[in-house]
């Protein structure tokens, strides 16, 4: 067995940077229960992630459903942008959920940000069978041949039925990165990390690119 779901490193980093940037956030999923962390992986000894989670928990545990999101969108909603964490489980759901599809196209056409990384670009997945915005983006993210071998170092149970990576490869999108350093990506609006270990920096990323598109 495998408990997934979010990484909380690559879920609260970015979010507290950008909440200390002066911006609020919402949190939604696709079946409007609770989000399902990695718990494993809580960074517990942090003194600046604990705090911040502890004290937005209660959007975590109670989130919006997705859907009752999408209907409400239009061109003037005051969504600034899309954050879609990693961790395993975003290869859960999220690549066949149309309401994503619909939240990622909204962001897209209105010059909106869109915010991922590691396993997180797995939602663009939601694209491919229709309207796709993002055919011709590169991205960085958590390389296929990184994921082949998880179950070798202990980190996985078995081995994937499928590679995100090469799905995203056949629906018109880069992946920069063959590597795991940290690195993150400006593409347009786009912004993404390849793993936990760029969950700072992109954090720091998206809370200068906002700053530079909204201040003011």
């Amino acid at each position: 067995l495998f408990s997934t779901g979010n990484h909380p490193i690559e879920t609260l980093l970015p979010l507290y940077h950008l909440h200390a940037a002066g911006f609020e956030f919402e949190v939604a999923t696709i079946s409007g229960l609770m989000t399902k962390f990695e718990y494993w992986a809580m960074p517990h000894k942090d003194e600046k992630v604990m705090p911040f989670f502890e004290q937005h928990k209660s959007l975590f545990r109670n989130p919006k459903k997705l859907a009752d999101v999408v209907a409400s969108l239009n061109a003037d909603s005051e969504y600034a942008a899309i954050f879609v964490p990693g961790g395993h489980g975003a290869l859960i759901g999220l690549p066949e959920s149309q309401d994503v599809a619909a939240a990622l196209q909204w962001a897209i056409k209105n010059d909106r940000f869109v915010i991922s990384l590691c396993h997180g670009p797995a939602a663009f997945l939601a694209l491919r069978h229709g309207d796709n915005p993002l055919n011709g983006y590169s991205i960085c993210a958590f390389p296929d041949a990184a994921d082949k071998q998880t179950p070798e170092i202990g980190y996985m149970p078995g081995h994937l039925t499928w590679y995100f990576g090469e799905e995203l490869k056949k629906m018109g999108m880069k992946i920069i990165n063959d590597d795991i350093t940290g690195r993150v990506h400006k593409d347009r609006k786009v912004l993404t990390g390849d793993s936990p270990f760029a969950a700072n920096a992109l954090g720091k990323l998206a809370a200068q690119e906002m700053l530079a598109a909204y201040a003011g």
